[in-house]
């Protein structure tokens, strides 16, 4: 004890109470319920796994005996993702098989309330724990811990396990050093120094050939046939590359085209446009940080869909079901049109990336 902490008690002073972690919070909030669902936005990535997973380990730690449901809406699409939810395991569930009753609190993660991000939000979460700009509505929310500058929600769970001095087995160390590693990956990068040392501190632990396996995983046909798609029908506009995939099999890819034409040299944005399930998918790039990638997606998609996401990176649909073709087309002139108003772009100069590729004769 320091003098002047002596001379306060000898004055009578009274003691400053001690800071209360995240971590304590969040679990004083979730003490009274009896069952816990948690959620995340459609088509979850490996940042919204992994943080599932960890918030799961962290509660049956704290308060032993209590079911904690992680759940799934839409699709488990890109082959990273599925490899990752096969080989760890993650026990997943259907969003629409779990009754949400008064006994059950619900923990979103890496997402937020009425972003558009969700299929359904008739129950509202009790706690919500993000890292995206996209600012959601908060009403009624007992617990928030959103941080924007933080590269990945994994990271603020590695947090909690490490506060509340949880055993973090190999298999969940690998899924959360995935985690951060699937959200901060690309120069430059979206991270800080916590999300560098949740990485330093998780790499020891995890599984590395489990890793591997994640990392590289084996692609269907419908992959190859998509990217042929995509680059047979890009456009360059000054530094914009804007490509139509055509119609997906799972909406995942059409962030991995953006995520393949954001690294040509000649370009600062690349959006990627599918359609899956007669929706129109948007996936949006920058190559800089501080370009707001997913203020740029919410303004062109204003009044006709929903995105959201970060400096660099965003992604967004359209409400509008596409019916035929001449609705596709109207839409995709609508949105290249607002996109490069956005950016303050000629439309006139733009070019078709590739010409067409001349064909060998079958060996």
């Amino acid at each position: 004890m320091t003098d002047s902490e002596s001379d306060a008690k000898a004055r009578g002073a009274p003691d400053q109470p001690a800071r209360v972690v995240r971590s304590e919070r969040v679990l004083a909030v979730l003490a009274p319920f009896r069952r816990i669902a948690v959620v995340s936005h459609v088509n979850p990535d490996p940042d919204s796994l992994a943080s599932m997973l960890g918030l799961k380990a962290l509660i049956e730690a704290a308060q032993p005996g209590k079911p904690v449901l992680l759940t799934v809406e839409g699709m488990i699409a890109r082959a990273e993702n599925r490899a990752m939810v096969e080989l760890i395991p993650v026990p997943l569930v259907p969003v629409e098989s779990v009754t949400i009753d008064p006994d059950t609190a619900v923990i979103m993660v890496d997402s937020q309330p009425r972003t558009g991000r969700r299929g359904s939000e008739e129950a509202l979460p009790q706690v919500v724990i993000d890292h995206h700009e996209t600012g959601g509505d908060l009403t009624g929310v007992l617990f928030r811990d959103i941080r924007t500058h933080m590269g990945a929600t994994s990271t603020m769970v590695t947090g909690y396990l490490i506060e509340q001095k949880v055993l973090v087995p190999p298999e969940l160390a690998t899924a959360l050093l995935y985690g951060i590693e699937s959200e901060t990956t690309g120069y430059p990068r979206e991270a800080t120094s916590l999300d560098d040392g949740a990485l330093v501190w998780l790499f020891p632990r995890a599984n590395k050939d489990l890793l591997a396996r994640i990392r590289n995983p084996r692609l269907p046909h419908s992959h190859f046939a998509t990217f042929q798609h995509a680059l047979s029908n890009a456009f360059l506009y000054r530094d914009l590359i804007v490509s139509w995939c055509g119609e997906v099999t799972q909406p995942d890819i059409i962030a991995e085209v953006a995520d393949f034409f954001i690294r040509f040299d000649r370009v600062h944005w690349a959006l990627a446009i599918g359609l899956f399930e007669r929706h129109l998918k948007l996936s949006l790039r920058a190559s800089g940080l501080g370009d707001r990638a997913g203020e740029v997606l919410r303004e062109v998609v204003d009044g006709i869909g929903s995105a959201g996401g970060h400096d660099k990176r965003a992604g967004g649909m359209v409400r509008q079901e596409c019916d035929d073709a001449a609705s596709v087309d109207s839409l995709l002139k609508t949105l290249r049109h607002r996109l490069l108003e956005r950016l303050e772009i000629d439309e006139q100069q733009g070019q078709r990336l590739l010409n067409g590729c001349p064909e060998i004769p079958a060996p």
